[in-house]
């Protein structure tokens, strides 16, 4: 499982098909370059060879229990730290080679279940079944990737988003239900849905969220205006779940607005306060009414793109959505 693609256009024994041929995934075209937040594009120099490159696009399910959050450091360990060890241990690539970059830097111990990233190789696959067998097979079991399909040049996981989703679970019951404690925040205290419900409107629309959002080492200059599309307070029994969908989130931006929705649900204060504490774009404001919710019964659901982003590039091997164990000989019994 370990043994896996080629580098540098030399063919692979398991997943590469080695082609050099001329390809308008070309490296002689500006090549990206994390550089911190940013995506630059360089200019490869002329002593460089040409070489094709292919973008691969995964879509990630990860339990961020025990995990701190998805941005790159090895200790203690990230979900982007795990699947770059393992996309390494297979194609055999650096890991400055491959461009590993992730939609959303998801805190410490929130959850995915659609999670978006894209890596880079020099070479191509003849099929995605088996690379896709061998990633799941090295990643631990509480981090899946769910598909992985070829993507254009121009897509970007983080910087082609249009909008993502998120979900917040809330546990309102005396008693929690103990197979859902690492992922739904208990409330012992009855909360108000429809006072929620109402406050959660008050964040739909276009907004300076400069009051809702942490002080991050990672952000250089953050804008903190963002669009809310839609911010849905749904009940299915002792569950209140939260759905919120905008064009992006500063850091901790989603848990501080439920923070502040579960302040309203328990009465404790108007819902008027929503659009006051907007206003003031101050964070302290805030932290006068509520501390951020806690991490585990955060999730991101999805990621949401343009149509033209996810088109497959000519020339690219099929989506492999995983593929089922069969058996290939009956077998009976001897009497």
């Amino acid at each position: 499982m370990g043994s896996g693609g080629g580098a540098l256009g030399l063919s692979s024994p398991l997943f590469a098909n080695g082609h050099l041929s001329s390809s308008s995934n070309s490296t002689s075209l500006p090549l990206p370059v994390e550089d911190g937040n940013h995506l630059a594009m360089v200019k490869p120099s002329s002593s460089i060879v040409n070489l094709p490159h292919y973008k691969w696009r995964l879509l990630i399910a990860y339990d961020g229990t025990r995990y701190a959050g998805w941005q790159f450091q090895v200790s203690p360990p990230t979900i982007q730290c795990i699947v770059e060890k393992a996309l390494i241990q297979i194609t055999k690539l650096e890991r400055e080679c491959l461009h590993f970059v992730g939609a959303s830097r998801t805190d410490t111990g929130v959850h995915a279940w659609g999670q978006v990233a894209h890596f880079i190789t020099p070479f191509n696959y003849d099929s995605l079944e088996t690379i896709h067998a061998a990633l799941n097979g090295l990643l631990p079991s509480g981090i899946r990737v769910r598909e992985i399909s070829a993507a254009t040049p121009e897509f970007h996981a983080r910087f082609s988003a249009k909008s993502k989703v998120y979900h917040y679970k809330i546990y309102n019951d005396t008693i929690m239900d103990p197979f859902q404690r690492h992922y739904v925040y208990h409330s012992v205290y009855k909360l108000n849905s429809a006072a929620m419900r109402e406050a959660a409107k008050m964040f739909i629309g276009k907004h300076d969220f400069s009051a809702f959002v942490n002080a991050s080492r990672n952000d250089r200059v953050p804008d903190p205006v963002k669009t809310i599309f839609r911010f849905d307070v749904i009940e299915m029994g002792p569950l209140i779940q939260l759905e919120v969908e905008g064009s992006g989130f500063l850091y901790r931006q989603v848990r501080n607005m439920v923070a502040l929705l579960i302040q309203i649900g328990k009465e404790a204060i108007p819902t008027e306060i929503v659009p006051k504490i907007l206003a003031t774009l101050d964070r302290r404001e805030l932290a006068k009414y509520a501390l951020s919710a806690p991490p585990h019964g955060l999730c991101l659901v999805s990621v949401k793109y343009n149509q033209e982003h996810l088109l497959l590039p000519s020339d690219c091997p099929t989506t492999s959505f995983g593929r089922h164990h069969t058996i290939t000989k009956c077998k009976l019994p001897f009497y």
